[in-house]
């Protein structure tokens, strides 16, 4: 095996490493919302969202692959350009990541592989439509999500306005589930394409791949390893992002939830069906405000989203400067040089990594936070979390003092008795309930 085809193995390995800190930096796209809301224990939630993001394997075309494929000229494409741009995304998905500011894994990417083009070729390298295209959507995403969002959320509190409440929520819970599949499938039909794009060009510009037409030839187990490596980054978690994407924006029911998911959904597989590399966290997050912003009783935390933004709007320049140093690490005037202290950089994050996945939030911190969030039997307002009890209804523990007597007494039975009957009559009358009846019900 020659040094070059050892690099190009290298370097696909480090694709891989990305994609799997996309999968679990992004994550919290497809499960916040369903999490928020109740629907799916956080630990079902990523296998839920993990099957879907590998399913978009056998639907999803290669039309964002080109865009991304073709950032950098073809003259311009080299092994060092390709690992400097990776490594700067993975760098920059770790730090947003340990820090929970859910920030796009598509840009740092982009960004990195502007960074390190610049550098070698100057401007002249630089592909201007896929990057206009790329920064056109920064802003286009999350306005879609927020108006197809914000939209729906309208359509449906119009629709349902003399609907009984517990009933629909009981039926969202359903249709929640198929928005957040759908949400799965445009994340991992979306980002798998980013990487699927670096490599089919690097494999065409080592002589490893040849490209016959106007489209970049992705073989099949480039594709494949591209989303089993998301899949299983999303089965990993990404526990920080959940907390800010699920409440930190504003709070969600089954209904506004599925808006949200629907809304930002839409806009992806439109984004993906024009070719644009669009960020799966912008969309996101712009639905979820925009359901927020119709929904009077749960307002938008404008301040969280403000802090979003800045960071969606860093995130490309500050990729690429990194990516721009690592290049220069790989044109060190000796190559044992640039081995050794890239070896050692790597090795560094990844020991990094690891401590921070052994010490990051877990599905039950998460969890916890929610079930304290809505301690209440039965929550009324709008953005307390689901009004539908999940599992079993909890009592309060039986704590024996001298005063309380025997706990088995009747009396005790009885007492238990009349609060389970109690609760009974609660959901009766909440399947009375309908929305125009009570107005902080309001979806």
């Amino acid at each position: 095996m020659d040094l070059t085809t050892l690099a190009v193995v290298g370097i696909i390995a480090l694709a891989a490493l990305f994609d799997f800190t996309n999968g679990f930096h992004d994550s919290a796209n497809s499960i916040a919302t369903v999490v928020a809301t109740h629907v799916l224990k956080p630990k079902v939630a990523v296998v839920w969202a993990a099957g879907w993001n590998f399913l978009a394997f056998f639907v999803i075309g290669t039309a964002v692959a080109d865009t991304v494929g073709e950032t950098v000229k073809s003259q311009y494409y080299s092994v060092a350009v390709v690992f400097a741009a990776l490594l700067a995304a993975v760098i920059w998905n770790f730090l947003s990541w340990h820090l929970g500011i859910p920030t796009s894994s598509s840009h740092a990417l982009i960004g990195g592989l502007i960074g390190a083009a610049l550098v070698k070729g100057g401007i002249d390298a630089i592909k201007a439509s896929s990057v206009e295209k790329t920064a056109a959507f920064i802003v286009i995403s999350p306005l879609a999500g927020l108006l197809l969002g914000g939209a729906l959320m309208l359509i449906l509190r119009a629709v349902l306005f003399r609907a009984p409440v517990l009933r629909t929520e009981k039926l969202f819970r359903w249709f929640q589930l198929a928005s957040s599949g759908a949400i799965s499938l445009a994340h991992g039909g979306n980002d798998a394409q980013k990487t699927m794009g670096i490599v089919a060009g690097l494999l065409v510009s080592t002589g490893h791949l040849t490209q016959t037409g106007s489209s970049l030839p992705v073989p099949d187990w480039v594709a494949l390893g591209c989303y089993l490596f998301i899949a299983l980054g999303t089965l990993s978690g990404g526990w920080r992002i959940v907390r800010t994407m699920g409440t930190g924006i504003t709070r969600l029911r089954p209904v506004s939830g599925f808006c949200a998911e629907t809304g930002a959904a839409i806009a992806l597989f439109g984004s993906t069906a024009l070719g644009a590399p669009v960020s799966t966290t912008h969309t996101v997050a712009g639905a979820v405000a925009g359901v927020g912003t119709t929904n009077r009783n749960s307002t938008v935390d404008w301040s969280v989203f403000r802090k979003m933004v800045v960071a969606w709007v860093v995130t490309m320049p500050a990729a690429a400067i990194v990516a721009a140093a690592v290049y220069g690490l790989t044109q060190l005037p000796s190559l044992a040089a640039s081995t050794i202290v890239l070896a050692v950089l790597i090795a560094g994050l990844l020991v990094l990594l690891w401590k921070s996945l052994r010490a990051a939030p877990t599905a039950s911190d998460v969890e916890a936070d929610l079930d304290k969030e809505a301690e209440e039997e039965f929550p009324m307002l709008a953005g307390a979390g689901s009004i539908i009890p999940s599992g079993k209804p909890r009592r309060p523990h039986a704590h024996k003092t001298e005063s309380d007597g025997d706990a088995d007494a009747p009396g005790k039975d009885d007492a238990k008795a009349a609060k389970e009957a109690e609760q009974r009559k609660q959901l009766e009358e909440l399947n009375k309930v309908t929305a125009d009846q009570v107005p902080e019900l309001s979806w």
